[in-house]
């Protein structure tokens, strides 16, 4: 059974979104009387909020100034992912003064409740104006200022936000190290409250550098020992070639690596959640956390969990997976759902691959249809797993809490430095309110912001929840509107704006096709068509006005294995080029002549051909050129 639930899997992956919210939308939906207890709890929480005045800097406060539809937010959004990539302090000075030459950053001054927020708004524009000043600026009055910068040129700018830049830091990452965190824990402001503590950063790109965040992984755990605390880890931290192409050989070697982590957290009496990354690696995730959650050592450990991402289309299948290989193993597996923080990358990526779909859903309200759902089958499969529901919306939350018969355990779950007011007017509304447990980033100024920049793309949109909760314009019927009903009120399922990846360059042209190296099923057809094409005897010659011409041959041998001939080719003789020539010069005006509509279809049928010997090309390109799948692919769309 287990195995036809992993198909199930495959199946969903690229799923036409139609027919997938077609069967998500039953298991989302409630009743009228539950409709109407939603909503009334929902209104409750969103005015508690908006009333609560909270001196806090919270993240909402930052994303409801500087929103993705301002200039100022898209231009800080810029220069805070830039920064980590530029090498040079020179190079960095000259992107903030660009970027600081830009917006209208005075007219952020003093829109904020607390000091910090407004002085963090005071100093972005000053630094606007001390740009100004020094580029351009006319007037007596500054030109101590100005003299002041020509000796410091923009260095002192550039300090100066880098250190700003620090500060708001704080209020996102909750510490540098472990034990910071864990002292900052045991505050007052922080008794009671129980934390998943992430080591910030992901993607290592060295043997060095995943050895490094095993290390800090390890260091976590044995800190947190006999705490209420639980550690997450990503797997792309842990291994330099964490991906599908590799997988035999990240089976090999990273497998061992979680299973240790597991066995630490085993012995220190503390969870450990595996994160969700990319869709391209939930396959491969799935495959290591099968084998450590069934090792025998691990037999009497329930806390190794999994994070599920309820914005991919197979979430839910996902789900009905994890909780047969729990009854099969007769534990719980603590189930954290997400919504789901790569969604841009996601589409871009499945536009680029050309595939046949994408991997996510295109509308939020869709998203948040699918999260209920799997919420619901979350509840109700108390056999398998224990819940915990990672949200920041109102309205998640009090659905969350109208599904469950107050005898499950579950919890909620929030980012560091987002969500504090949400969750204290839901702990101030029943108590019997679970537990919720805050994601806390530790880690370094430099790790910091990539995670920033993803939640502000993830939140700062304007569709978020986060966005929309602080925005007092926006009325508290459309913040809490129910995603069920709004999504059976549309004529498209799929966002209109976004077309799927081969229609992307309509009218004008059709994308070339394209597959994904993360989809086993797609991987072992392709594998097939270009294993029998290798076993063909391959001849190149010349062909001339649809006839042949052979001349003397020679072999064409694989350069990854001189000892294999890949095929034999007979090249063109003088004959042969004189015949060339003949012919082109003969066709060469009725081709002109010809309507361009029929040229482009010669075209266009030409592209068809070469997609339709794919794995024919692929293979000569693997065994001939000597270069990978992936590469030999991008040949083929490129030609195509």
């Amino acid at each position: 059974m287990i195995d036809s639930l992993r198909q199930a899997i495959h199946h969903a992956y690229l799923i036409d979104e139609a027919e997938a919210i077609k069967r998500l939308l039953p298991l989302a939906a409630f009743d009228a009387r539950q409709t109407q207890t939603v909503a009334i709890s929902a209104r409750i929480l969103v005015d508690a909020v908006r009333t609560s005045g909270s001196n806090v800097i919270g993240m909402e406060s930052f994303l409801r100034e500087f929103k993705l539809s301002t200039q100022e937010g898209v231009l800080l959004m810029g220069l805070a992912e830039a920064l980590l990539r530029i090498p040079d302090q020179a190079t960095a000075e000259q992107l903030i003064r660009d970027t600081f030459s830009q917006g209208d950053w005075q007219k952020h001054v003093g829109h904020g409740d607390s000091f910090l927020f407004n002085a963090g708004t005071w100093a972005l524009a000053l630094t606007g104006r001390l740009v100004d000043w020094h580029y351009g600026g006319d007037g007596k009055a500054f030109a101590g200022i100005k003299q002041m910068l020509a000796r410091s040129g923009m260095r002192a700018v550039y300090l100066a936000i880098t250190q700003a830049t620090r500060i708001l830091a704080e209020r996102f990452v909750m510490s540098r190290s472990i034990a910071e965190a864990l002292d900052r824990s045991r505050t007052k402001a922080n008794i009671g409250e129980c934390y998943s503590f992430d080591m910030l950063g992901e993607a290592a790109m060295t043997k060095t550098t995943a050895q490094a965040y095993f290390a800090a992984y390890h260091e976590a755990i044995n800190a947190l020992n006999g705490t209420t605390n639980s550690v997450s880890v990503k797997l792309s931290a842990l291994h330099p070639r964490y991906e599908f192409a590799q997988r035999e050989r990240v089976l090999v070697e990273l497998t061992p690596l979680v299973l240790a982590l597991a066995g630490a957290a085993q012995a220190a009496n503390i969870g450990l959640t595996i994160d969700a990354e990319e869709s391209e690696r939930l396959d491969l995730s799935l495959d290591i956390f099968e084998q450590i959650f069934c090792h025998s050592d691990l037999k009497n450990y329930h806390g190794l969990g999994l994070a599920v991402q309820a914005y991919q289309t197979r979430a839910l299948q996902v789900i009905d997976w994890l909780a047969q290989l729990a009854r099969n193993q007769g534990k719980l597996i603590p189930l954290r759902l997400v919504k789901g923080a790569y969604w841009d990358t996601e589409i871009k990526r499945a536009q680029v691959q050309g595939l046949v779909g994408y991997p996510v859903f295109t509308r939020k309200i869709a998203t948040d249809v699918s999260y209920l759902a799997c919420a619901k089958r979350m509840l109700t499969a108390s056999d398998a797993f224990l819940p915990q529901f990672a949200t920041h919306n109102a309205h998640t939350v009090a659905a969350i809490l109208a599904m469950r018969d107050g005898s499950q355990d579950f919890e909620f779950q929030r980012l560091y430095g987002m969500g504090e007011t949400l969750y204290d007017a839901v702990r101030a509304g029943s108590k019997l309110t679970p537990p919720c447990r805050i994601y806390a980033p530790v880690g370094s100024h430099e790790a910091l912001l990539p995670y920033l920049v993803r939640r502000l793309l993830e939140n700062g949109a304007n569709a978020s929840f986060v966005h929309n909760v602080a925005d007092p314009a926006i009325p508290v019927d459309e913040v809490i509107a129910d995603p069920v009903a709004a999504l059976r009120e549309l004529d498209v399922i799929p966002h209109p704006r976004i077309s799927l990846p081969c229609d992307i360059y309509q009218p004008e042209r059709r994308n070339s096709q394209g597959i994904s190296f993360a989809e086993p099923s797609e991987v072992r057809q392709l594998l097939e068509q270009i294993r029998l094409a290798l076993n063909r005897e391959y001849t190149a010659n010349a062909v001339i006005d649809g006839a042949s011409w052979s001349s003397a041959g020679r072999e064409i041998r694989s350069p990854a294995d001189i000892e294999r001939i890949v095929g034999h080719v007979e090249e063109a003789n003088d004959e042969a080029l004189q015949q060339a020539l003949t012919v082109g010069t003969a066709t060469a005006v009725p081709w002109i002549a010809t309507p361009v509509t029929e040229r482009a279809a010669s075209l266009e049928r030409a592209a068809d051909l070469i997609e339709m010997e794919r794995a024919t090309l692929m293979a000569l390109l693997v065994r001939e050129g000597g270069k990978t799948l992936a590469d030999g692919l991008a040949e083929v769309r490129e030609a195509a």
